[in-house]
């Protein structure tokens, strides 16, 4: 699939779920996708989609640019998820009305509003569709456990390497890696409130990573010497990102 015809035929949507269930979606419920989309806002720094307990009436699908979930606690900021161009950052909303964290863009990005009244029509008219969005939001559940799963079991430098090459599959997904890494606005301060530790620790971390010839993090750009040793320094594999691989879902879904 061309990613960059379904983005010129889909502005605000033809990232979605693409190198996942995209390849699946009908023409159909792909325009139908697309028309749920009734605004569309352009952030030229960070800013603030949706705070925790706010109530919600519609949700966010992030067009471009970069995403986080973010946590509040005793005075410390958390980062719980990333979101790429093409993810619904709080789709769950839809059922849960106010969420847990806020959701906040990082540098400049490009949002698309989905009413949740129109949600409703594709609940009632879609049900294939809805599956897609529902699969959506569990993908996003699939992330966090992942998360969790290595914040238990690796080192700092652990933890980094397997968000790096994390990311790195999700822009080359949608369209926009490099072949030896990628762009993010994210700094040290984020990556490592991102990967439970402290800045101090964090600038240690990469450091470790330079020097092994796997990663090199400077003003935002990720370069990727080795690719390989960087998987296997942060014990990543991409099965739980449901693209290719052992979990791909794409086949259970077949063709409509």
């Amino acid at each position: 699939m061309d990613i960059a015809t379904e983005v010129a035929r889909y502005p605000a949507t033809g990232r979605f779920l693409m190198g996942r269930l995209r390849q699946v979606m009908t023409e159909d419920e792909k325009t139908v996708l697309e028309s749920l989309v009734e605004e569309v806002v352009s952030f030229t720094d960070s800013h603030e989609v949706l705070r925790r307990g706010v109530a919600c009436d519609r949700s966010a699908i992030l067009i471009e640019g970069f995403m986080i979930r973010r946590m509040r606690e005793h005075d410390r900021r958390f980062i719980v998820g990333v979101q790429v161009p093409g993810d619904f950052a709080d789709l769950h909303c839809y059922t849960l009305k106010r969420l847990d964290h806020d959701v906040v863009t990082i540098g400049p990005a490009k949002v698309g509003y989905v009413p949740h009244a129109r949600l409703n029509e594709v609940m009632r008219d879609w049900p294939r569709l809805a599956r897609i969005l529902w699969f959506s939001t569990l993908l996003d559940a699939s992330i966090h456990r992942q998360w969790i799963l290595k914040l238990q079991q690796l080192p700092a430098t652990g933890r980094v390497a397997h968000l790096m090459a994390e990311m790195w599959v999700r822009f080359e997904m949608v369209g926009l890696a490099r072949a030896n890494g990628f762009d993010t606005p994210l700094t040290q301060a984020d990556l490592a409130d991102m990967c439970g530790t402290t800045p101090v620790h964090m600038n240690r971390s990469l450091g470790e990573l330079r020097r092994a010839g796997m990663m090199d993090f400077r003003r935002g750009r990720v370069l990727v010497p080795d690719r390989a040793e960087l998987c296997r320094a942060g014990d990543f594999d991409a099965d739980y990102l449901y693209g290719d691989g052992l979990l791909q879902a794409a086949l259970e879904f077949g063709a409509a």
